[in-house]
């Protein structure tokens, strides 16, 4: 075999030697409740086949998101990858390449990132991008990190339309540094008074948009109070598609603008692996995280592509890192890059007016059910309801019935009073069968 495990000796001295009693000790850094207090209810050995049959059985119970109706967002969403896209990144040059140390021999690697940098500037109306993040929550906690680097200030306030999970994330990483989190209550209907939290002691806000709701926000107001105290703007997004239609972050003032591009050329996959997409002003380009990608010339005049920029830990002394991120998410960028090649600015504008348009229409439908509330007043492809009845009970019996009808408010934000807001999104992969089918079957569970 190839794998032997220790034996009870071999274990005993390798505690002896770090200084611990017991393995357990190992752990004493994750909070108690989340430990599991017994192995988990599994068979201790089963053949291959059998471990085989048993994961496809359970496999088998879930729905894709492809074969029903699905109206499911909430930060991941379901659009139409060209089959291109998976073709050309499982080409063995791009799929088994590692980080590109050595420029001589990495050129084609560098030039993608170099590509998707660009893309992303574009999108975003920013200055310069890096090579990707693990994901948009991820970049976003990255993102306040920065902040409190360019501002010396260590406090974040987050709107409360902020995503929840990227909220989570924020305050984890805050709390370990001893940073302080503002975060205001759930906005559901894009009324919060951001500008009355900003102070003189504040490092940066944290505004999505369109928001977790769905709510289309104007950040230039909340940009230029930033900016009087002192503080910057970080804007967040989680649908990337929207860039092709609503007025760029960078154009309303962001300093820093960070989400989530699984959108664009990347499936749901079960919830990862995504990939975050990171921009900034080219004055704060020395505090952003991960890697930068340039453009230079050899000594021949020839094109070529380099790191410009590598401000992790492994590569320079951990005082000077600006993060401790070992790799980022270059496959998943690299799908990002051809799919965004594949639509070019045309393709991705007529992309982003489908998804409106067909969301608009789902929305009109779903006004003229009784028992059905539209809180939005204006969303991009996603937008809140507030149902006669508790919504995830709701998505549940529709579920039965094979329509996946979106994201019970209360699963991402439990005990704030949100049982009957539904959260829906619908994309350019919905038909008209669908929307007609969720509202056939909505009726009748109302």
């Amino acid at each position: 075999m190839r794998y032997l495990p220790h034996t009870e000796i071999e274990r005993a001295d390798m505690l002896a030697r770090i200084g611990v009693d017991h393995v357990d000790e190992l752990f004493a850094d994750v909070p108690g409740h989340l430990l599991l207090k017994e192995p988990l209810d599994l068979p201790r050995r089963k053949s291959e086949q059998n471990v085989a049959r048993a994961l496809a059985k359970m496999a088998a119970r879930n729905v894709p998101a492809g074969s029903v109706p699905f109206f499911v967002g909430a930060g991941a969403y379901k659009h139409h990858v060209p089959a291109t896209v998976d073709h050309l990144v499982q080409r063995s040059e791009f799929l088994t390449s590692y980080t590109p140390y050595q420029p001589e021999i990495s050129q084609g690697t560098l030039h993608y990132l170099f590509e998707f940098q660009t893309q992303v500037a574009l999108l975003t109306g920013m200055d310069v991008a890096n090579a990707s993040m693990y994901d948009g929550s991820t970049g976003t906690a990255e993102a306040v990190l920065m902040a409190h680097r360019i501002t010396k200030r260590r406090k974040a306030v987050l709107s409360g339309g902020l995503h929840p999970h990227y909220a989570s994330v924020v305050r984890t990483q805050s709390e370990l540094a001893s940073d302080d989190v503002v975060t205001l209550s759930p906005d559901v209907e894009a009324r919060e008074d951001l500008l009355a939290a900003i102070d003189g002691d504040t490092s940066c806000v944290v505004v999505q948009t369109p928001d977790v709701f769905g709510n289309l926000r104007d950040l230039t107001a909340v940009a230029e109070k930033c900016h009087a105290h002192g503080a910057l703007l970080i804007a967040v997004f989680t649908e990337a598609v929207s860039l092709g239609l609503v007025k760029s972050p960078g154009a309303m003032g962001a300093d820093i603008v960070v989400g989530e591009g699984q959108s664009i050329g990347n499936a749901l996959n079960f919830g990862g692996p995504y990939v975050g997409l990171f921009a900034t002003r080219q004055k704060y380009v020395r505090q952003m995280p991960g890697r930068l990608c340039g453009q230079t010339s050899d000594a021949e005049g020839r094109r070529g592509f380099v790191l410009t920029l590598s401000t992790r830990e492994q590569h320079i002394r951990r005082d000077k890192a600006t993060s401790n991120i070992c790799t980022n998410s270059g496959l998943c960028a690299l799908a990002f890059t051809i799919h965004m090649s594949l639509l070019g600015e045309a393709g991705l504008k007529r992309l982003a007016r489908i998804n409106h348009a067909n969301a608009v229409k789902l929305a009109d439908m779903l006004k003229s059910v009784k028992g059905v509330e539209l809180l939005n007043g204006t969303f991009f492809n996603e937008f809140t309801l507030r149902l006669s009845g508790n919504a995830h009970e709701i998505v549940e019996k529709l579920a039965a019935q094979n329509i996946l009808a979106g994201v019970p408010a209360s699963r991402l934000l439990p005990g704030k009073g949100l049982d009957d807001l539904l959260i829906v999104a619908n994309s350019e992969v919905n038909s008209d069968e669908d929307r007609a089918a969720f509202i056939a079957a909505l009726k009748e569970v109302l």
